[in-house]
């Protein structure tokens, strides 16, 4: 299933959820599975989709909002078009990772959990991307960018937003 890109402003289509709750019906213990179905047709959780999924699948809002705070793989807010998940671990901190985020902020104008104005970048950091070798590292829609350096990074965002602009 791939992500509908669903305006904000738009009303929300809910029964997009409807084949993801059916195929999880009567399933002991499948609230992430179908969180994670709905963020990938949502592009977030909305509460909206909570309060359905709660609903259908008799499982309390209170317990599936839980679990979509808790975990940071969920997101509770829309995302620009690009997310930027930023890597704070020990070793991309001892690398310089403060730096390199500094420069991501002051290009972008914003900080961590922040999405830029027109809806392009949103920053979030992480605890760890795994890729420790690589430090400092940032993924961006799933690649990897490592060995970051202030210069690189402002690089990089540049040639995105040239693409997002074009």
């Amino acid at each position: 299933m791939s992500q509908q890109n669903v305006s904000i402003e738009e009303k929300l289509d809910l029964s997009l959820l409807d084949p993801v709750l059916e195929k999880n019906s009567g399933l002991r213990g499948s609230a992430i599975a179908i969180l994670q179905e709905a963020q990938e047709i949502y592009g977030y959780l909305p509460l909206e989709v909570l309060e359905k999924i709660s609903e259908v699948s008799n499982e309390p809002l209170a317990k599936l909002y839980g679990v979509a705070t808790f975990y940071t793989q969920f997101r509770m807010n829309p995302v620009g078009k690009h997310l930027i998940m930023f890597c704070q671990g020990t070793a991309c901190h001892v690398m310089g990772a403060d730096r390199v985020q500094q420069a991501i902020e002051d290009e972008l104008q914003i900080e961590n959990g922040e999405t830029t104005e027109d809806g392009v970048f949103t920053l979030l950091t992480v605890a760890c991307l795994g890729c420790c070798s690589l430090a400092p590292v940032m993924m961006i829609d799933g690649e990897t960018y490592a060995s970051l350096t202030s210069d690189s990074v402002r690089k990089i965002l540049r040639k995105l937003r040239k693409e997002a602009d074009a």
